[in-house]
């Protein structure tokens, strides 16, 4: 169906939001140990000036794959209760880890509702743990011949499926952007970056979409015509003719929330045309994500396809 080499690795890394340094020295690294094998060697911005964000340049690019790294967890707050970081699912019992300067951190999570109906989320340790200290979903990476299941695959696979578009990409910027999962914070500059010294203003949005009522597993990749933002009707339209004339498997998604870097790009003053384009999952933000392979392939296949023609 389609190999999946690298993901269990990718899904591993912890960073949670506002901690992306691990996950972009983690990609970096793997850029620079395969750039070599890739169909064009790009150029690497990353460094003063863009945090802990990443920008791959691909011969003239006119359009950018932003794929955001970090994930949603938890902060260990006062007395180890815990913080949400993004929003992610509060399950009693969800195994956790990290690592304050005491060591390593292997628990879980314990969630207390009160008669008034509000709940308290505690770490289960015996010992008080560093406050501030992040810690995200244990790794659990399972796959079969028709699914894989994992956390994170919001969006470690949405990282994976741009590496896995930059082995034969000639022209275009893939963007590995942070902070999506807790407010968004750096799409506005890279936006602001691709347009000023690459005229790049189209973008497509290598993310994880839900199933839902309208969007089925196994029925191919999401594009979005609408979630909390709206991109502009004349690019989807382009994309759509694009999709059509491929034959690769896709779904219209029209929903009436959920954001990702395009949201954040739609907000900023710049001129950048952008649309949502993912694999739907179930379960999503818990440590059981789970994403039908038909729909990976069509995501990778409908990627390569756009990159080429837009």
């Amino acid at each position: 169906m389609i190999d999946l080499k690298g993901l269990e690795d990718l899904v591993a890394v912890r960073s949670a939001s506002g901690n992306e340094g691990p996950i972009k020295e983690y990609i970096l690294d793997y850029v620079k140990k395969n750039q070599d094998n890739w169909k064009v060697k790009p150029k690497i911005i990353e460094g003063k000036g863009f945090q802990d964000a990443m920008i791959l340049i691909f011969g003239k690019p006119t359009t950018a794959i932003f794929s955001h790294m970090d994930s949603i967890g938890y902060m260990v707050g006062y007395d180890n209760e815990l913080v949400p970081i993004g929003g992610p699912r509060n399950i009693d019992g969800t195994e956790l880890v990290g690592t304050d300067s005491k060591g390593e951190i292997d628990t879980e999570m314990m969630v207390i509702d009160h008669e008034d109906g509000s709940k308290i989320l505690k770490l289960v340790s015996d010992r008080p743990v560093d406050r501030g200290t992040n810690l995200t979903f244990k790794p659990n990476y399972r796959e079969t011949d028709e699914y894989v299941q994992s956390p994170y695959m919001d969006n470690r696979l949405g990282a994976w499926v741009a590496l896995k578009v930059a082995e034969t990409l000639e022209n275009g910027a893939i963007v590995f952007s942070t902070y999506e999962e807790h407010g968004g914070g750096s799409v506005g500059f890279l936006g602001k970056y691709l347009m000023n010294e690459w005229d790049v203003n189209q973008a497509l949005i290598s993310d994880i979409t839900w199933v839902t009522e309208g969007i089925l597993e196994g029925e191919g990749v999401a594009i979005s015509l609408h979630d909390k933002g709206i991109p502009r009707r004349k690019f989807v339209d382009r994309i759509l003719h694009i999709a059509n004339l491929t034959g690769i498997p896709y779904q219209i998604e029209v929903e009436s929330a959920g954001g990702s870097d395009g949201t954040m790009l739609q907000m900023t003053d710049q001129p950048i045309d952008w649309c949502f384009i993912g694999a739907p999952e179930k379960h999503v933000h818990s440590p059981n994500e789970k994403v039908n392979k038909k729909d990976i392939k069509a995501m990778v296949e409908l990627y390569e396809a756009l990159m080429k023609e837009l």
